[in-house]
């Protein structure tokens, strides 16, 4: 049997209090987030204690319904998410008590997001602390933040607290960034607002700053004049599907680079911060995203995936998915080279690439270290002496891999490739998580150290923004589905002397 627990189980165990007395408001709770992700989470949270026994949940959409209505719903997709073996959630059965939990604390609320009147009714609703959660399109955020605030929803008064959850993407650029938090901060204070990026509630994102800060033997070679490059992967076999009508206006730059890829690249370069204080690291987060030089669109590579073979079966190509334009310059693949303009990466590039329909599924930041002086070699039966890679592995495995050059056993000096490493699941346990339960915590709890901040968010597409104004949108470079992305990708490494790391795990 599944334990409704998550790694949140061990902070229970270790006297963690369960999260302050609040109303959880979700606009968008007949949505598929609320429904595959935020539902999943609570009940986990749920069965590891931490959620306090005055919690509740008031959820709102625009479609008729009642509590037992929007309970029987949630129940049913609980249970078939629970079955699916695509879903981040998945269990041997539902736990009565822990799901029970939930289930006698949903309430509903049919409301326009975009009318005064809904704000009323849930102010009549909505009283002490409150997380307004926006599980809604993007178009909304501003809408329903300008609403709560209007309508005095985000006012704090004595202990309790009001807070804002607002999901990705926040902006399509660096002035609809800028523009959208302006909007907020005239309706509340910085605190009050947690941006949310779920990458970051992955065990193996947050671990990287105690892999990195609590090793003595890292940080000294953690640098410019220690590591050649440093790549980052986020290869995903799926394609578009049913998301067309979403994808065709982002596209893979705008969906994950200023936001799930920069995230990834600030824990790998951030300086050490004074401490694990949520202002101390989000400061170290802006000031390494600061420090980026805008990329121009030389340095970067679009991708659209045709039709081809994924995973032993024929798939179509991103035009021929449904709402997707059948001359779409649309990207689905992205390939950049990045720097960093600070004392500690001056000089490295940072690759970073991410795409659809890759020939595997693969997470991943691996830091390439200097290769050692060939001199001693050279009259040696040694070809190369390729470099020390370490991999901080993300998704799907979870762990570290290191891969380094050792003499081979004989009476010549050969040397051959060797790889030493760990994964989580071999020292600890392995609960289900599908990645909100310490976000949901954190939000409830008043902790934003895994949320970003304005400066953050503003940062990032400032990076990108020379490609989204000076990149003809003819510029696209085709790969079949099920392979390694274009061949244009190759060659941006290539120019370098360099080249990507497999998919599979291995250098080449």
């Amino acid at each position: 049997m599944a334990e409704p627990t998550t790694a949140l189980n061990d902070k229970a165990a270790c006297g963690t209090k369960p999260a302050p007395t609040c109303t959880l408001v979700i606009f968008g709770a007949g949505g598929d987030l609320t429904k595959r992700l935020l539902m999943p989470s609570l009940y986990n949270l749920a069965g590891a204690g931490l959620l306090s026994e005055g919690f509740s949940i008031l959820g709102i959409d625009h479609n008729d319904g009642t509590d037992e209505s929007l309970r029987e719903n949630l129940t049913r997709t609980l249970e078939a998410f629970s079955k699916d073996p695509t879903s981040e959630f998945h269990a041997d059965h539902i736990d009565p008590t822990s799901w029970g939990f939930i289930r006698d604390r949903l309430h509903y609320l049919k409301g326009d997001f975009e009318k005064p009147e809904t704000y009323a009714a849930v102010k009549q609703r909505v009283s002490g602390s409150a997380v307004f959660y926006c599980a809604v399109a993007a178009r909304f955020f501003g809408t329903i933040v300008d609403g709560l605030g209007q309508a005095g929803l985000l006012k704090q008064e004595g202990d309790s607290f009001r807070r804002v959850v607002i999901e990705k993407p926040f902006g399509s650029d660096l002035d609809s960034a800028r523009a959208l938090n302006a909007r907020i901060l005239k309706q509340g204070d910085e605190s009050q607002f947690y941006r949310i990026d779920h990458f970051l509630g992955k065990e193996t994102v947050q671990s990287i700053m105690a892999f990195r800060f609590a090793n003595g033997l890292l940080e000294p070679v953690w640098r410019r004049e220690y590591i050649d490059s440093i790549q980052i992967t986020a290869a995903e076999t799926v394609g578009v599907e049913e998301r067309g009508g979403f994808y065709e206006p982002t596209g893979a730059l705008r969906d994950m680079v200023p936001n799930h890829m920069f995230q990834l690249l600030c824990m790998v370069g951030m300086e050490p911060p004074n401490s694990f204080d949520a202002e101390a690291v989000r400061t170290e987060k802006a000031k390494l995203a600061e420090a980026v030089r805008p990329i121009p669109p030389e340095d970067a590579v679009r991708g659209q995936y045709t039709a081809g073979t994924s995973e032993g079966r024929d798939v179509p190509a991103y035009r021929d998915e449904p709402q997707v334009a059948k001359d779409s310059v649309t990207e689905t693949y992205i390939a950049l080279k990045l720097h960093i303009e600070n004392w500690r990466w001056a000089g490295v590039p940072f690759y970073i690439r991410t795409g659809k329909r890759m020939t595997g599924r693969r997470t991943e930041i691996a830091i390439l270290f200097k290769p050692a002086p060939f001199k001693m070699f050279e009259d040696t039966p040694t070809a190369d002496l390729g470099p020390t890679v370490m991999r901080i592995l993300i998704d799907p495995d979870h762990g570290v891999s290191t891969e380094f050059n050792v003499k081979v056993p004989g009476p010549q000096m050969k040397i051959g490739r060797v790889r030493s490493g760990f994964h989580y699941k071999d020292f600890f346990a392995d609960r289900p998580n599908v990645g909100y339960e310490t976000l949901l915590y954190d939000c409830m709890t008043g902790d934003a150290t895994l949320f970003q901040r304005a400066d953050n968010i503003e940062a990032g597409w400032a990076a990108v923004e020379p490609l989204l104004k000076g990149w003809p949108q003819a510029e696209v470079a085709f790969y079949p589905a099920g392979s390694t992305g274009p061949k244009e990708a190759d060659d941006l490494l290539a120019r370098d002397g360099r080249h990507w790391l497999g998919l599979d795990g291995q250098t080449d």
